[in-house]
């Protein structure tokens, strides 16, 4: 077993694998139990396996540990894991915390924690890394840093109680929209709502996005009237609207009210269709475009880092005006015709208008069956008048037809390897 000191921080994302290389999962926290006179002892790791399940990996478990990898014996339960009492996690409760420095030099922020190995083989923490108040008056100055031992300080707050979420937040800045998700439900009641509050909006839109539906009113409910209307503006409309759904009518016209009136107005729109109808599956902001425009602007729309895939994967043409609902539908051009075509090419000489749109009251297995029956990523919804009111994606009917349970792990454990015999939770 390695005998190198690893920061947990740059730990958390690391790879984990097993003696034939066979990777298993990521790392996304270290837990550890508190004892009287020592530093907290290293029982195991937090282990994000494929179906974004978290799992506990023993450390006796682990063979090796480096901050670029873990190698761990290839045996891994794949019950999720469920925190238990004495039990803290590093990342989760232990960085941002504040403690007293034993040398009456004052207080300090964790914002990192060494774990290192001692001489019986038993991982424990060793160093951490103190970041303390700033002296200067600029917002923009950071207050010194400075490393101490667990012996060296004092908590402010009770073992396990979490403290500031700011350091957790900024671990979280570059996971994917559905991993920021799948791993904020996994944190305790209150820490959740605490690094919540601390997202900026369109980190948490995203994340909300991804989360079962209850626990999205949960959350936005947790985090006050005007933060919530500031969510639900950074939402795509048609989750946003979805979301309002679940609320009683009374209280999620208080929220309409309290959202910018532009987006408020788009939300309003898609509450007007069912649930289980185009209308209410549609994005209301699909790209559209007028038939003079060129190939090369509407690359440079589609080339748009904040545009989902699938909406980037076409553009519709319409008749003026150009929002929805906009003037009559002409067609679509898809993103690969328009490849094929010089820069210069206007968008109204290669529409594909062999494709129906939908109604705005079609089913959404009448949307799921055209896109299937035809390959498409996205398919445009029009009203009674033939104007464009938004665009259906793949995704959106993916969400609808998957049981509703499917972001909470799956049913089914997934594919990795597993012991035949009956692993212990915690050694």
């Amino acid at each position: 077993m390695s005998t190198q000191r690893v920061f947990v921080a740059r730990l958390s994302g690391c790879s984990v694998f097993d003696p034939a290389g066979d990777r298993l999962g990521r790392v996304r926290d270290v837990v550890v139990i508190y004892r009287k006179d020592d530093p907290p002892r290293v029982i195991g790791l937090v282990v994000e396996i494929p179906g974004r399940r978290h799992v506990f990996v023993s450390i006796g478990r682990v063979t090796s540990i480096a901050t670029g990898q873990v190698i761990t014996t290839g045996l891994i339960n794949v019950r999720r894991f469920q925190q238990r009492g004495g039990e803290v996690r590093v990342m989760a409760e232990l960085l941002g915390r504040k403690v007293y420095l034993n040398d009456g030099s004052g207080t300090a922020v964790i914002e990192d924690v060494a774990i290192e190995r001692n001489r019986l083989g038993e991982w424990d923490i060793g160093q951490l890394f103190l970041r303390r108040p700033r002296t200067s008056a600029s917002p923009f100055a950071k207050g010194p840093t400075t490393f101490a031992s667990w012996q060296d300080v004092r908590e402010q707050q009770n073992p396990g109680e979490a403290q500031s979420a700011e350091q957790l937040v900024a671990t979280y800045s570059d996971l994917k929209p559905a991993d920021l998700a799948n791993t904020l439900l996994d944190l305790p009641e209150e820490r959740l709502i605490e690094v919540a509050e601390e997202l900026p909006d369109d980190r948490l839109a995203d994340a909300l996005e991804e989360m079962p539906e209850e626990e999205q009113v949960h959350i936005l409910e947790a985090l006050g009237d005007e933060r919530a209307a500031d969510i639900l503006d950074a939402m795509e409309p048609d989750d946003a609207a979805d979301l309002l759904g679940q609320l009683p009518e009374s209280r999620s016209e208080e929220l309409l009210e309290l959202m910018e009136p532009e987006e408020a107005e788009d939300v309003r729109a898609l509450l007007k269709y069912g649930p289980d109808t185009a209308g209410g599956l549609m994005t209301s902001e699909p790209i559209v475009l007028s038939a003079d425009a060129t190939v090369a602007e509407a690359l440079a729309l589609i080339r748009r880092h904040e545009l989902h895939p699938a909406l980037a994967a076409a553009v519709f043409v319409t008749l003026p005006p150009y929002e929805t609902p906009t003037g009559r539908l002409l067609g679509t051009v898809h993103f690969q015709r328009m490849l094929r075509y010089p820069p210069h090419e206007r968008l109204g000489a290669i529409i594909d208008d062999t494709l129906d749109p939908l109604p705005a009251s079609a089913s959404a297995a009448e949307v799921a069956r055209l896109l299937a029956s035809y390959n498409l990523v996205s398919v445009p919804v029009v009203d009674q008048a033939h104007r464009l009111v938004g665009a259906v994606s793949i995704d959106d009917v993916l969400d609808y037809l998957l049981p509703d349970d499917w972001r909470s792990h799956g049913e089914s454990p997934p594919a990795v390897p597993v012991s035949t015999a009956s692993i212990p939770r915690r050694s």
